[in-house]
Protein backbone atom coordinates (compact mmCIF):
# COMPACT_ATOMS: atom_id res chain seq x y z
CA UNK A 1 0.00 0.00 0.00
CA UNK A 2 1.65 3.23 -0.89
CA UNK A 3 1.99 5.85 2.05
CA UNK A 4 -0.39 8.27 2.94
CA UNK A 5 -0.02 12.13 3.51
CA UNK A 6 -2.30 13.32 6.20
CA UNK A 7 -3.43 15.83 8.11
CA UNK A 8 -5.39 16.12 11.47
CA UNK A 9 -8.53 18.34 11.61
CA UNK A 10 -10.94 19.15 14.72
CA UNK A 11 -13.74 19.89 12.84
CA UNK A 12 -16.85 18.61 14.57
CA UNK A 13 -18.98 15.86 13.80
CA UNK A 14 -21.12 13.40 11.76
CA UNK A 15 -19.93 10.05 11.85
CA UNK A 16 -20.44 6.87 10.23
CA UNK A 17 -21.92 3.12 11.10
CA UNK A 18 -23.10 0.84 8.73
CA UNK A 19 -24.33 -2.57 9.14
CA UNK A 20 -23.43 -6.05 8.71
CA UNK A 21 -25.90 -9.03 7.71
CA UNK A 22 -25.30 -12.65 9.09
CA UNK A 23 -23.38 -13.83 5.89
CA UNK A 24 -19.62 -12.50 4.90
CA UNK A 25 -16.52 -13.46 6.76
CA UNK A 26 -17.82 -13.97 10.32
CA UNK A 27 -17.17 -16.65 11.98
CA UNK A 28 -21.18 -16.71 13.39
CA UNK A 29 -21.08 -16.08 16.87
CA UNK A 30 -23.99 -14.53 18.12
CA UNK A 31 -23.12 -13.37 21.57
CA UNK A 32 -24.02 -9.64 21.67
CA UNK A 33 -21.54 -6.71 23.07
CA UNK A 34 -17.87 -6.43 22.05
CA UNK A 35 -16.50 -9.43 20.71
CA UNK A 36 -13.23 -9.37 22.11
CA UNK A 37 -13.86 -9.52 25.73
CA UNK A 38 -13.24 -6.48 27.03
CA UNK A 39 -9.66 -7.30 26.72
CA UNK A 40 -8.77 -4.51 24.43
CA UNK A 41 -8.32 -6.60 21.49
CA UNK A 42 -9.44 -6.44 17.88
CA UNK A 43 -10.59 -10.13 17.16
CA UNK A 44 -13.89 -9.41 15.12
CA UNK A 45 -14.13 -6.49 12.22
CA UNK A 46 -17.10 -5.48 10.73
CA UNK A 47 -17.21 -3.56 7.25
CA UNK A 48 -19.85 -1.82 6.24
CA UNK A 49 -19.52 0.00 2.43
CA UNK A 50 -21.98 2.06 1.04
CA UNK A 51 -22.03 0.07 -2.59
CA UNK A 52 -19.33 -2.57 -3.41
CA UNK A 53 -19.70 -2.42 -7.24
CA UNK A 54 -17.88 0.93 -6.93
CA UNK A 55 -14.46 0.13 -7.65
CA UNK A 56 -13.07 2.74 -4.64
CA UNK A 57 -15.22 0.71 -2.23
CA UNK A 58 -13.75 -2.90 -3.79
CA UNK A 59 -10.61 -1.43 -2.84
CA UNK A 60 -11.24 -0.96 0.73
CA UNK A 61 -12.72 -4.26 0.38
CA UNK A 62 -8.91 -5.92 -0.98
CA UNK A 63 -7.35 -4.24 1.64
CA UNK A 64 -8.84 -5.17 4.66
CA UNK A 65 -9.20 -8.83 3.32
CA UNK A 66 -5.50 -8.63 3.14
CA UNK A 67 -5.29 -6.87 6.61
CA UNK A 68 -7.26 -9.74 8.30
CA UNK A 69 -5.55 -12.41 6.59
CA UNK A 70 -2.01 -10.85 7.79
CA UNK A 71 -3.05 -9.37 11.26
CA UNK A 72 -5.43 -13.00 12.37
CA UNK A 73 -8.95 -11.05 12.83
CA UNK A 74 -12.50 -12.15 12.04
CA UNK A 75 -13.90 -10.01 9.11
CA UNK A 76 -17.39 -9.57 7.96
CA UNK A 77 -18.08 -7.09 4.96
CA UNK A 78 -21.39 -5.67 4.11
CA UNK A 79 -23.03 -4.00 0.81
CA UNK A 80 -25.25 -0.92 2.04
CA UNK A 81 -26.64 -1.23 -1.28
CA UNK A 82 -27.06 2.64 -0.95
CA UNK A 83 -30.07 1.30 1.35
CA UNK A 84 -29.89 3.01 4.87
CA UNK A 85 -32.59 0.57 5.89
CA UNK A 86 -29.95 -2.33 4.85
CA UNK A 87 -27.32 -0.71 6.76
CA UNK A 88 -29.23 -0.31 10.03
CA UNK A 89 -29.92 -3.88 9.76
CA UNK A 90 -26.27 -4.54 9.28
CA UNK A 91 -25.10 -2.98 12.79
CA UNK A 92 -28.12 -4.82 14.59
CA UNK A 93 -26.30 -8.27 13.09
CA UNK A 94 -23.20 -6.90 13.69
CA UNK A 95 -24.32 -6.40 17.66
CA UNK A 96 -25.61 -9.48 17.63
CA UNK A 97 -22.37 -11.31 16.55
CA UNK A 98 -20.39 -8.92 18.98
CA UNK A 99 -18.11 -7.24 16.81
CA UNK A 100 -15.36 -5.56 18.33
CA UNK A 101 -14.91 -2.69 15.72
CA UNK A 102 -17.27 -2.02 12.64
CA UNK A 103 -15.86 0.62 9.98
CA UNK A 104 -18.57 2.76 8.32
CA UNK A 105 -18.83 3.39 5.40
CA UNK A 106 -22.35 5.33 6.10
CA UNK A 107 -25.09 5.94 2.99
CA UNK A 108 -26.72 8.63 4.93
CA UNK A 109 -23.92 10.47 7.65
CA UNK A 110 -26.80 11.64 9.58
CA UNK A 111 -29.51 8.82 9.37
CA UNK A 112 -27.23 6.25 10.60
CA UNK A 113 -27.28 7.97 13.55
CA UNK A 114 -29.29 5.95 15.75
CA UNK A 115 -27.92 2.60 14.68
CA UNK A 116 -24.41 3.84 15.58
CA UNK A 117 -25.81 4.53 18.82
CA UNK A 118 -27.12 1.32 19.30
CA UNK A 119 -24.11 -0.27 18.52
CA UNK A 120 -22.24 2.10 20.70
CA UNK A 121 -24.23 1.27 23.67
CA UNK A 122 -23.56 -2.39 23.19
CA UNK A 123 -19.84 -1.93 23.63
CA UNK A 124 -18.69 -1.58 20.12
CA UNK A 125 -16.52 1.10 18.64
CA UNK A 126 -17.42 2.61 15.53
CA UNK A 127 -15.03 4.45 13.29
CA UNK A 128 -16.19 6.06 10.13
CA UNK A 129 -14.30 6.03 7.44
CA UNK A 130 -14.60 8.05 3.70
CA UNK A 131 -17.60 9.71 4.71
CA UNK A 132 -17.88 10.74 8.71
CA UNK A 133 -21.12 9.61 10.37
CA UNK A 134 -22.90 10.83 13.45
CA UNK A 135 -22.36 9.55 16.77
CA UNK A 136 -18.98 7.38 15.53
CA UNK A 137 -16.83 7.61 17.57
CA UNK A 138 -13.72 8.65 15.22
CA UNK A 139 -13.75 9.40 10.94
CA UNK A 140 -10.80 9.35 8.18
CA UNK A 141 -11.70 10.69 5.32
CA UNK A 142 -10.04 12.74 2.71
CA UNK A 143 -10.06 16.08 2.57
CA UNK A 144 -13.08 16.24 0.89
CA UNK A 145 -13.14 20.17 0.60
CA UNK A 146 -9.64 20.38 -0.94
CA UNK A 147 -10.66 17.11 -3.26
CA UNK A 148 -13.58 19.65 -4.61
CA UNK A 149 -11.32 22.81 -4.49
CA UNK A 150 -8.61 20.39 -7.00
CA UNK A 151 -11.21 19.45 -9.35
CA UNK A 152 -13.18 22.77 -9.51
CA UNK A 153 -10.27 24.51 -9.80
CA UNK A 154 -8.97 22.30 -13.07
CA UNK A 155 -11.69 22.61 -14.68
CA UNK A 156 -11.73 26.53 -14.66
CA UNK A 157 -8.24 26.72 -15.74
CA UNK A 158 -8.94 24.31 -18.46
CA UNK A 159 -11.88 26.51 -19.15
CA UNK A 160 -9.64 29.75 -18.94
CA UNK A 161 -11.70 31.26 -16.22
CA UNK A 162 -14.67 31.64 -18.59
CA UNK A 163 -17.90 29.45 -19.34
CA UNK A 164 -21.38 27.46 -18.01
CA UNK A 165 -20.68 24.51 -16.19
CA UNK A 166 -23.56 21.89 -14.85
CA UNK A 167 -22.81 20.47 -11.40
CA UNK A 168 -23.76 16.66 -10.20
CA UNK A 169 -23.98 16.15 -6.59
CA UNK A 170 -24.27 13.07 -4.56
CA UNK A 171 -25.90 11.43 -1.86
CA UNK A 172 -25.95 12.61 1.20
CA UNK A 173 -23.08 12.38 2.82
CA UNK A 174 -20.24 14.28 3.88
CA UNK A 175 -17.72 13.27 1.29
CA UNK A 176 -19.78 14.71 -1.88
CA UNK A 177 -21.38 17.28 0.30
CA UNK A 178 -17.62 18.62 1.31
CA UNK A 179 -16.35 18.39 -2.47
CA UNK A 180 -19.38 20.33 -3.60
CA UNK A 181 -18.47 23.11 -0.74
CA UNK A 182 -14.95 23.04 -1.93
CA UNK A 183 -16.34 23.76 -5.46
CA UNK A 184 -18.10 26.70 -4.32
CA UNK A 185 -15.07 28.23 -2.93
CA UNK A 186 -13.35 28.07 -6.31
CA UNK A 187 -16.37 29.31 -7.95
CA UNK A 188 -17.05 31.88 -5.20
CA UNK A 189 -13.44 33.51 -6.48
CA UNK A 190 -13.95 33.17 -10.50
CA UNK A 191 -17.30 34.70 -11.35
CA UNK A 192 -16.22 34.02 -14.99
CA UNK A 193 -18.09 30.63 -14.64
CA UNK A 194 -21.71 29.78 -14.00
CA UNK A 195 -23.52 26.96 -12.57
CA UNK A 196 -26.56 26.52 -14.92
CA UNK A 197 -27.80 22.99 -13.86
CA UNK A 198 -26.81 20.97 -10.82
CA UNK A 199 -28.65 18.04 -9.67
CA UNK A 200 -27.35 15.33 -7.43
CA UNK A 201 -27.32 11.78 -8.06
CA UNK A 202 -26.72 8.33 -6.84
CA UNK A 203 -22.71 8.41 -7.10
CA UNK A 204 -22.43 5.72 -9.78
CA UNK A 205 -21.97 6.23 -13.58
CA UNK A 206 -25.79 5.48 -14.02
CA UNK A 207 -27.04 8.51 -12.56
CA UNK A 208 -24.12 10.69 -13.95
CA UNK A 209 -25.17 9.16 -17.65
CA UNK A 210 -28.95 10.47 -16.77
CA UNK A 211 -28.55 13.42 -15.20
CA UNK A 212 -25.89 14.93 -17.83
CA UNK A 213 -28.10 13.64 -20.47
CA UNK A 214 -31.36 15.52 -18.87
CA UNK A 215 -29.06 18.72 -18.50
CA UNK A 216 -27.69 18.91 -21.85
CA UNK A 217 -31.03 18.86 -23.41
CA UNK A 218 -32.03 21.70 -21.21
CA UNK A 219 -29.24 23.79 -21.73
CA UNK A 220 -27.76 24.00 -25.29
CA UNK A 221 -24.65 26.25 -23.68
CA UNK A 222 -22.43 24.73 -21.36
CA UNK A 223 -18.62 24.40 -21.54
CA UNK A 224 -17.78 22.25 -18.87
CA UNK A 225 -19.19 19.60 -15.81
CA UNK A 226 -18.25 19.02 -11.98
CA UNK A 227 -18.91 15.86 -10.78
CA UNK A 228 -18.83 14.91 -7.36
CA UNK A 229 -16.69 11.57 -7.92
CA UNK A 230 -15.12 9.20 -11.06
CA UNK A 231 -18.05 7.34 -11.81
CA UNK A 232 -20.42 10.45 -11.93
CA UNK A 233 -18.20 12.16 -13.83
CA UNK A 234 -17.63 8.88 -16.65
CA UNK A 235 -21.39 8.95 -16.83
CA UNK A 236 -21.54 12.07 -17.82
CA UNK A 237 -18.51 11.47 -20.10
CA UNK A 238 -20.81 9.05 -22.06
CA UNK A 239 -23.64 11.34 -21.91
CA UNK A 240 -21.94 13.86 -23.84
CA UNK A 241 -20.56 11.85 -26.35
CA UNK A 242 -24.12 10.27 -26.89
CA UNK A 243 -25.67 13.65 -27.05
CA UNK A 244 -22.95 14.68 -30.03
CA UNK A 245 -21.50 17.12 -27.68
CA UNK A 246 -18.28 18.93 -28.45
CA UNK A 247 -16.37 21.69 -26.14
CA UNK A 248 -17.49 20.02 -22.74
CA UNK A 249 -15.02 19.45 -20.29
CA UNK A 250 -14.92 17.16 -17.27
CA UNK A 251 -13.67 17.06 -13.71
CA UNK A 252 -14.46 14.32 -10.84
CA UNK A 253 -13.01 12.94 -7.67
CA UNK A 254 -11.32 9.41 -7.05
CA UNK A 255 -8.42 8.72 -9.35
CA UNK A 256 -10.09 5.85 -10.03
CA UNK A 257 -8.29 3.13 -13.09
CA UNK A 258 -11.37 4.25 -14.88
CA UNK A 259 -10.54 7.19 -14.54
CA UNK A 260 -7.04 7.16 -15.51
CA UNK A 261 -8.76 5.20 -18.74
CA UNK A 262 -10.38 8.46 -19.58
CA UNK A 263 -7.55 10.51 -18.95
CA UNK A 264 -5.27 8.33 -21.16
CA UNK A 265 -7.87 8.25 -23.35
CA UNK A 266 -7.44 11.60 -26.19
CA UNK A 267 -11.18 10.92 -27.14
CA UNK A 268 -12.58 11.35 -23.63
CA UNK A 269 -13.71 14.92 -22.39
CA UNK A 270 -12.37 13.75 -18.80
CA UNK A 271 -9.92 15.86 -17.83
CA UNK A 272 -8.76 15.62 -14.00
CA UNK A 273 -9.75 13.83 -10.85
CA UNK A 274 -8.39 14.53 -7.23
CA UNK A 275 -7.05 11.20 -6.15
CA UNK A 276 -7.97 9.53 -3.18
CA UNK A 277 -6.44 6.44 -1.63
CA UNK A 278 -9.22 4.07 -0.65
CA UNK A 279 -7.07 1.25 0.46
CA UNK A 280 -4.82 3.05 2.62
CA UNK A 281 -8.30 5.02 4.34
CA UNK A 282 -9.59 2.16 5.55
CA UNK A 283 -6.29 0.89 7.08
CA UNK A 284 -6.03 3.98 8.34
CA UNK A 285 -9.15 3.61 9.96
CA UNK A 286 -8.82 0.20 11.43
CA UNK A 287 -5.35 1.00 13.29
CA UNK A 288 -7.66 4.42 14.67
CA UNK A 289 -9.92 1.74 15.76
CA UNK A 290 -8.08 -0.61 17.12
CA UNK A 291 -6.24 2.70 18.84
CA UNK A 292 -9.43 3.03 20.47
CA UNK A 293 -10.55 -0.20 21.82
CA UNK A 294 -7.23 0.02 23.20
CA UNK A 295 -7.98 2.72 25.14
CA UNK A 296 -6.12 5.24 23.03
CA UNK A 297 -8.19 7.97 21.65
CA UNK A 298 -6.50 9.77 18.60
CA UNK A 299 -5.76 13.45 19.18
CA UNK A 300 -8.38 14.27 17.35
CA UNK A 301 -11.25 13.08 16.43
CA UNK A 302 -11.51 13.44 12.46
CA UNK A 303 -8.16 12.28 10.25
CA UNK A 304 -7.91 13.86 7.13
CA UNK A 305 -6.08 12.36 4.04
CA UNK A 306 -4.58 14.51 1.57
CA UNK A 307 -5.90 14.63 -1.97
CA UNK A 308 -3.80 14.42 -5.24
CA UNK A 309 -4.32 16.11 -8.87
CA UNK A 310 -4.41 13.57 -11.26
CA UNK A 311 -4.71 15.33 -15.15
CA UNK A 312 -3.94 13.92 -19.06
CA UNK A 313 -0.16 15.49 -17.90
CA UNK A 314 0.55 13.61 -15.32
CA UNK A 315 -1.37 9.91 -15.34
CA UNK A 316 1.92 8.63 -16.52
CA UNK A 317 3.20 9.00 -13.32
CA UNK A 318 0.24 8.41 -11.08
CA UNK A 319 0.73 5.03 -9.25
CA UNK A 320 -3.33 4.50 -8.74
CA UNK A 321 -5.24 2.10 -6.52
Amino acid sequence: MKSISRARTTSTALVILGAVALSGCSNGDTSAGGGGGGDGEVEKVGLMLQDISNPFFASMQDSMEAAAEEQGFDLNVQDGRQDLAAQNDQIDAFIQQGMDLILLNAVDSSGIASAVARAEAAGITVVAVDVDAEGAAAAVTTDNVEAGRQSCQALVDALGGQGNIFMIEGTPTTAPQDRVKGCEEVLAENPGITVVARQAGNNDRASGLALTTDMLTANQDVQGIFAINDPEALGADLAVAQAGRSGVTIVGVDGSPEAVNALEDPASNFVASAAQDPGGMALEALEVGKDIVAGNAPAERVTLLEPTLVTKDNVSSYEGW
